[in-house]
């Protein structure tokens, strides 16, 4: 693919006004007598991050020809959630920066981050009544459980440099990919589509997350910090394995092996910098970059079951977007 593949951003253009819309919404059901719940919570929304989420869920329905009032409260619906796990995961993590800016946990404590969180939390299961659609109920409380489950794991697995791929991608298939895969499924599901579509939907939407995910580890030792946005080598700090360490420890030397061993067990950053080349070195991004690539590519397969049209098109657009991904 060349630089001139379309960005997201270019591919988003074409549901900005509905995502507008949906932006109406969030406003509106942020409303809360406690004026620190919805201090909090506009700060975290409001701070410049792409709405991927909501975006599947809006390119679903526009693909499949559904233009009903319910795809932008459930489009608010996964935005509250996937808020929620952002303030809840920078807690746990002890995250002082995202998208260029404080976290909210480094600016409002952690405290009012979790109890916030929770707010959000309970508020999307409001929402989501609202659709009248026990479907819609079930995709979403199983979407929460396995990223909560996705959560834990990935807790358990802090520090262990014994961990392979399999359980990497276990991790994030259901930390992150779990909430874009119900973004597109509940697109389908508002479409009434038969299940053949809404599987290949949450196919496309469980592939892109992985794709996004996997990508994001990887600028985490090849990015700039001024694109990212957040501190560089911060996985590192968190004893988080990630496929570009996996990678870097099965193709390098003993040496290597044990100096990214001795961090992640440790969550040391002195050797940063030597580790960032070792994976750079070793070929490890490149490793993780074609893994991203399958994910990408499996995720345009599968948006090529959809009708052939705008929307469509753009799903197909967006899973080759993220391999030109820079923050």
């Amino acid at each position: 693919m060349t630089d001139s593949s379309p960005s997201a951003a270019s591919v988003l253009s074409l549901i900005a006004d509905d995502m507008g819309q949906v932006d109406a919404v969030i406003a509106r059901r942020l409303a809360s007598s406690v004026p620190l719940v919805g201090q909090v919570s506009r700060y975290i929304i409001s701070s410049g991050g792409k709405r991927l989420r909501p975006a599947l869920l809006l390119m679903v329905c526009g693909a499949l020809g559904y233009r009903g009032e319910q795809q932008y409260n459930l489009a608010a619906v996964v935005e509250f959630i996937h808020t929620a796990t952002l303030l809840h995961d920078d807690v746990v993590d002890e995250s002082t920066l995202r998208r260029g800016r404080a976290t909210a946990n480094e600016s409002f404590g952690n405290p009012a981050s979790v109890l916030v969180g929770d707010f959000l939390y309970s508020r999307a299961f409001q929402m989501m009544l609202d659709a009248h659609d026990v479907r819609v109920m079930e995709i979403l409380a199983e979407a929460t459980n396995i990223i909560a489950e996705g959560e834990v794991m990935q807790l358990m697995n802090m520090h262990d440099p014994e961990l392979d791929e399999t359980a990497y991608m276990q991790v994030i298939r259901s930390k992150t990919a779990k909430l874009f895969e119900a973004s597109a499924r509940l697109g389908a599901v508002l479409a009434k589509a038969p299940p053949a579509i809404e599987r290949a939907c949450a196919d496309y939407g469980q592939s892109l997350g992985t794709a996004f995910q996997v990508i994001d580890d990887v600028l985490d030792y090849a990015g700039a910090p001024e694109e990212m946005g957040k501190n560089l080598g911060d996985d590192l700090r968190e004893g988080k394995v990630t496929l570009p360490l996996i990678a870097a420890m099965r193709r390098g030397t003993p040496e290597q092996r044990e100096l990214i061993r001795h961090a992640i067990e440790t969550g040391a950053l002195e050797e940063l910098d030597r580790i960032s080349a070792i994976v750079r070195e070793t070929g490890a991004l490149e490793v993780a970059q074609e893994a991203a690539a399958a994910e990408a590519r499996r995720a345009m397969s599968a948006a090529a079951q959809l009708p052939d049209n705008r929307h469509a098109q753009a799903l197909v657009q967006l899973a080759a977007s993220l391999l030109q991904r820079r923050n």
